[in-house]
């Protein structure tokens, strides 16, 4: 679906880290890098508090979960990300709707918050894998290799991985 457009084209266009946030946020994400553990969790949920729709607050929230272990969190903020991203985007249906001409719009809006979406797509997809959730994660994993021709995201080893388990299950 994606023939013409290369997923890991910088072309000068700002990521999600370059966001303006404000200096109360910035400092409570600082703050709970320097912690570890469950000292962290409070400054980022304040962080989250003050600035939901902050891509740099999600991304703190999901790795703090997702390195915690905690991973049905984690894919609540991916899910949230999601949501921020498609929005941002204009993905009416989300994910499950890109098209060639959501996917075509969405390019033209910011192919770098269209990378984003996909990478938390595949970050949500990458958990539910973990939690055992498996056809949840390959319908991920298939869109965004449906969009990504070029696997420029890398989930074509995944879903190689899958169909290898699921067919080794099968003979087993």
């Amino acid at each position: 679906m994606a023939e013409g457009i290369d997923l890991l084209e910088l072309d000068g266009e700002g990521l999600y880290f370059d966001e303006p946030c404000s200096p109360e946020v910035e400092s409570l994400i600082a703050e709970a890098a320097q912690q570890y553990g469950p000292e962290a969790e409070p400054f980022l949920l304040r962080a989250y508090f003050l600035a939901p729709n902050q891509l740099s607050v999600l991304v703190a929230l999901y790795r703090y979960y997702f390195y915690q272990h905690r991973l049905e969190d984690a894919l609540v903020v991916a899910e949230r990300a999601l949501d921020v991203t498609a929005g941002r985007l204009h993905l009416v249906d989300g994910w499950r709707g890109i098209g060639p001409v959501s996917l075509g719009e969405a390019v033209m809006r910011s192919i770098g918050l269209l990378r984003f979406h996909l990478l938390a797509l595949k970050g949500s997809a990458v958990i539910l894998l973990r939690l055992g959730r498996i056809d949840e994660a390959r319908h991920r994993l298939e869109k965004i290799a449906e969009i990504d021709e070029r696997d420029a995201l890398g989930v074509s080893s995944l879903l190689a991985t899958l169909a290898a388990r699921e067919a080794a299950t099968a003979d087993a």
